[in-house]
């Protein structure tokens, strides 16, 4: 439903630049100041997209590691939330003319070191459980960082929703694992 909506608003914006002869001379780096971004919103998907697409590799290891069914369909729903939002993000960049420039992700607000990564996928059952759900608390409170420093830092709309959204759902997910570590 979501891609519905978003494929529709962006035909309507589309229509609305293509119909406006003030928009329709526009040339590429115009319409990207158009947009309404700073270099905090660029910061923020830059950052944000490595950091999503260490929690989707993180909701991978569960259905193979994980005994308990209550983390398991955790972790699919952190996927299908972080999945779409990642694809957002890199057209947000890809508009914005910024790439992904070459950082140490390891040093970004809740990421898994590669020994945290490797530990945890030697682990299986509650252990794994345990585990998993310690560092991903931690990962999300990293998102939510970042997501809070767009919210006073950026400028374009979309990112700072997007920014609430994260911080929202993040807290909600954060509220959710950790009583599941006390049920544990």
């Amino acid at each position: 439903m979501r891609k519905i909506v978003i494929a529709l608003a962006s035909a309507l914006l589309l229509g609305a630049c293509s119909s406006n002869d003030s928009m329709s001379g526009m040339d590429h780096t115009s319409a990207q100041a158009a947009a309404g971004h700073n270099a905090g919103d660029v910061t923020f998907a830059q950052q944000m997209v490595p950091h999503h697409s260490q929690a989707l590799d993180m909701a991978k290891l569960v259905p193979s590691r994980s005994t308990n069914p209550k983390v398991v369909d955790l972790a699919s729903r952190i996927a299908k939330a972080q999945d779409p939002e990642i694809q957002q993000m890199q057209g947000w960049l890809s508009s914005w003319g910024a790439g992904m420039p070459g950082m140490s992700h390891e040093s970004m607000p809740g990421m898994m070191s590669g020994d945290d990564v490797k530990k945890l996928e030697a682990a299986k059952g509650a252990e794994f459980d345990k585990m998993w759900l310690d560092m991903m608390i931690k990962h999300h409170q990293g998102a939510v960082d970042m997501a809070r420093t767009e919210l006073s830092q950026g400028s374009n709309a979309d990112a700072k929703a997007l920014a609430q959204k994260i911080v929202d759902a993040q807290q909600a997910e954060i509220t959710e694992m950790r009583g599941l570590l006390t049920q544990g």
